[in-house]
């Protein structure tokens, strides 16, 4: 690891155990080489990280801002990171409750698990003329996290049909898979 990744990761590290970003605001430090893939794979200076722990601790502290761009953010430094798509992924759902009170419990590729709800809503994109539906969940700090194929596939298995649009609930709110054509 470089020395400012080193650095960053130990300042990361020291702060609270839930970091409160939505109150740090400290000035831009500059760009760090970091790059989060399509695949949720992060890299520094092209090298994968290997360890989950620095993964999990990166994201932690990773917000999007209103300009757009995807900062990881400490008491003191802010640096600027790429992401190609989605911060983060969800590799894994669960159903917790009854049938008809079941909400639904989407696991993140960082092991952080988040109750599908009107706080962080699941949307579908459609590229331009095409049909491959690209589901996202709504997380805090402006991030979003993409559902793996498999995931979503599981939710439209749990899904039921209500007009024209598949749709599947939970936490009392109705979230649109697709249209029945």
């Amino acid at each position: 690891m470089s020395g400012t990744l080193e650095q960053l990761a130990d300042v990361a590290a020291s702060a609270t155990a839930r970091p409160q970003l939505a109150q740090w605001q400290p000035p831009l430090s500059g760009d760090i080489d970091i790059l989060i893939d399509r695949n949720g794979d992060w890299y520094h200076e092209g090298t994968r990280f290997e360890r989950q722990a620095l993964v999990q601790l990166f994201a932690s502290i990773l917000r999007r801002e209103d300009d757009g761009h995807y900062y990881l953010v400490t008491p003191v430094e802010k640096w600027r990171i790429r992401v190609e798509d989605a911060a983060l992924l969800v590799v894994d759902v669960d159903r917790v409750g009854q049938q008809d009170g079941a909400e639904i419990e989407c696991v993140l590729n960082t092991g952080v698990r988040i109750r599908l709800d009107t706080a962080h809503s699941l949307t579908v994109e459609y590229s331009e003329g095409g049909d491959e539906p690209r589901p996202y969940l709504q997380l805090d700090h402006g991030l979003t996290a993409r559902l793996l194929r498999s995931v979503f596939y599981r939710l439209v298995e749990w899904g039921q049909a209500d007009g024209d649009e598949w749709v599947i609930h939970s936490a009392g709110q109705r979230f649109m898979l697709g249209r029945i054509d």
